[in-house]
């Protein structure tokens, strides 16, 4: 990882920094694992909470990827110690005693993706953090409490020369989180304590 973290960057960029294009030279070189055998090495696990947010709607409707934004303030313990990217783990939803449009799969722990940074594609202007939860929701869930927590880092943030780039990258991920999960040192975290309540 670079030595630079999320937040230095913060405080000496007064705009969104670039990103590196993604060539097909690094797309052909990716790992169909990452992360130790042996299960998460500090900083992670990296436990984040927060109500979801809504973004800019582009995850699912642009990218087929949807994506649960959480707030700004849940991101700070994370930014002091990462740097921008994609990481995986596992997240929750926890809706309210009263909601009726989640099933019982979908307050399950579940695997995840996670996009932190500026989504150079898009140009936007504030750090995001983006989970992405592999699996079919019967409903949205804005407002309701999510927990994640980040087991280990897939790769830096980069730039795209086009939405398919982006889409292909966006599907190997996803293939990288779901190998790099399916390890009993990683798997075990679905029944983490921080997963119990709210």
């Amino acid at each position: 990882m670079a030595t630079a973290t999320v937040a230095s960057a913060a405080e000496t960029v007064q705009e969104r920094p670039s990103a590196p294009i993604r060539t097909e030279t690094s797309r052909r070189n990716r790992p169909a694992v990452v992360g130790p055998e042996s299960g998460p090495e500090p900083p992670f696990p990296i436990p984040l909470s927060g109500a979801v947010q809504r973004g800019f709607g582009r995850g699912g409707k642009d990218l087929g990827c949807p994506t649960a934004n959480l707030p700004d303030e849940s991101l700070a313990h994370m930014s002091q110690i990462t740097q921008t990217g994609v990481y995986y783990g596992y997240a929750r939803v926890y809706p309210p005693e009263d909601a009726e449009n989640l099933s019982g799969q979908d307050v399950k722990v579940l695997p995840m993706v996670m996009s932190l940074g500026w989504n150079p594609f898009y140009k936007n202007e504030r750090l995001t953090a983006e989970v992405h939860i592999m699996h079919d929701f019967v409903s949205d869930f804005y407002g309701y409490h999510l927990k994640a927590l980040v087991l280990g880092y897939i790769r830096p943030e980069l730039d795209y020369i086009s939405r398919e780039a982006l889409i292909d990258d966006i599907e190997t991920d996803k293939r990288v989180a779901l190998n790099s999960l399916a390890r009993p040192a990683y798997e075990k975290y679905q029944e983490d304590p921080f997963f119990q309540s709210p």
